[in-house]
């Protein structure tokens, strides 16, 4: 019995030729399960339209995170450069790799750029970094050191990271719900809901979005995490039609986060890219050689291992990976990522990286780079259609992360729990990423974890050297705090 081959792939014309190249029935998918799938990663990422210029920029001087020198940047003006970086580097990333990951700009960097960098330098100077740190990551993936570092990772690590991830997007998803809220108290740090409670509007939807998500996919519905998304984003126009909910950006724990699920009165929105290229390399002159490599050194790590354990863990999701963790053209996709951060440099939109987000298309059946096409296509089209990204309320993507969360979760049996050397590490490293809000940290911990206590358990010699050095490092990032003190 011969297995069956789709018309697709032996079409001559351009429908056959995309099919071979994208590998879409190799990796026994179709077009609609591509588009699908781009389009629920676009749903579930459009978010990061709205919230990066909340980070980097703001509405007016006042409310914005402001430099050595009073500069800021406009709300709008960062809107229109996150939408356009994103599409671009997705659509680069789902044609060069063929993988179905979306990048946009990284959260953490971000955060780390507004409160942290332009402390001591200006913006322009901020995003001059981070092009550095892209020109470091790219350098490293050109040269092959990046994918050795990858193919040194232990598969047990590996796995580690996969499930780390999926507690940490499962995590992201029950605070930006209000599901999960810090308690103001040293102990317990969170608690569930409102004091204990689940009495909001915006909570209520979340908790009836994971409802009806969580049975369709128990059902096998195809297209569950889109059908679920769009049947609760209407029940919440619905409410939100009779309970006039307000938002106030996590400030107000009944209010909706970032935005209330409502139809626009606008629709279309022409973008101001006006801080493309607006960089600057005068931090070494303004805060000197040592503090400006300190920073760069920070951006690097976070950027570099980030990336590594997102792309591990997608690429398991997607059944795409070896039996070693890698994937195929793991240097192109390497390559790109060096890239999206120096894209992000020079737009000002913050270094830009593969997003965990992707993981809800790859759920919806995503397999190959054209469902990255789409959803970058999608961003593209965003910038000009910005007020439609608010209609899909936080709190229902962050149900989408919930499921993919428990998805990934599930692969945590893959695992040999019976030898301590090996449990140890892989617990830190799946513990650590929720915990500390960051896939680095988690990565981090349990490289240096592997590396003790395997070498002092007797297993030195199967430690590759490489993974020594990684060790290293990640104890040079975890004290950069009193390095930098003395550095002044």
């Amino acid at each position: 019995m011969t297995t069956p081959v789709s018309t697709d792939s032996r079409r001559p014309g351009v429908s056959g030729a995309l099919d071979r190249y994208f590998e879409i029935t190799g990796r026994g998918s179709s077009w609609a399960r591509e588009i699908r799938g781009g389009v629920v990663t676009f749903v579930t990422m459009a978010y990061i339209v709205i919230l990066n210029p909340l980070i980097l920029g703001g509405f007016s001087e006042d409310q914005a995170a402001k430099d050595v020198l009073g500069g800021w940047l406009q709300n709008s003006q960062v809107g229109a450069v996150t939408a356009l970086t994103a599409g671009v580097m997705t659509i680069l990333f789902g044609t060069v790799a063929r993988l179905p990951f979306a990048f946009a700009a990284g959260l953490g960097i971000n955060s780390f750029l507004a409160v942290t960098v332009v402390q001591d330098v200006t913006w322009p100077e901020a995003m001059g970094l981070v092009v550095i740190n892209g020109l470091v990551i790219t350098i490293l993936a050109v040269t092959g050191l990046r994918s050795m570092i990858f193919s040194a990772v232990p598969a047990a690590l590996k796995t580690a990271i996969t499930v780390g991830i999926g507690l940490f997007i499962a995590f992201i998803g029950l605070v930006d719900s209000g599901f999960v809220r810090t308690s103001g108290n040293a102990s317990p740090p969170v608690q569930l809901g409102d004091g204990g409670s689940i009495s909001t509007l915006p909570t209520i939807t979340f908790v009836i979005g994971l409802v009806v998500i969580g049975v369709l996919m128990a059902r096998r519905v195809r297209g569950a995490i889109f059908i679920g998304i769009v049947a609760s984003t209407v029940i919440a126009i619905v409410l939100q039609a009779i309970f006039q909910v307000p938002t106030s950006n996590g400030q107000n724990l009944d209010d909706w986060n970032l935005n209330a699920p409502v139809l626009p009165t606008q629709i279309v929105a022409l973008p101001d890219l006006s801080l493309i290229g607006d960089v600057s390399f005068g931090a070494f002159a303004r805060i000197g050689w040592l503090s400006a490599v300190m920073l760069v050194f920070t951006l690097v790590f976070t950027n570099f291992f980030d990336a590594m354990g997102t792309m591990t863990g997608l690429a398991k999701a997607a059944d795409v990976a070896a039996p070693d963790g890698t994937f195929p053209r793991l240097k192109s996709a390497l390559v790109v990522e060096g890239i999206g951060a120096v894209a992000g440099g020079a737009t000002s939109s913050s270094s830009n990286t593969v997003f965990v987000e992707s993981a809800s298309g790859i759920g919806e059946g995503a397999r190959t780079g054209f469902a990255s096409v789409v959803t970058g296509a999608l961003f593209i089209l965003a910038m000009f259609f910005t007020p439609l990204t608010q209609v899909v309320p936080l709190e229902v993507a962050a149900a989408a992360l919930v499921i993919v969360g428990a998805l990934m979760v599930s692969q945590i049996k893959d695992i040999d729990w019976t030898d301590f050397s090996v449990a140890l590490p892989v617990f830190l490293t799946i513990i650590v990423m929720p915990l500390t809000y960051s896939i680095a940290n988690g990565i981090g911990v349990g490289f240096v974890t592997w590396v003790i206590v395997r070498a002092f358990s007797g297993k030195a010699r199967e430690i590759s050297p490489l993974l020594w050095i990684v060790a290293v490092g990640f104890l040079v990032y975890f004290v950069r705090g009193p390095i930098e003190t003395l550095i002044g």
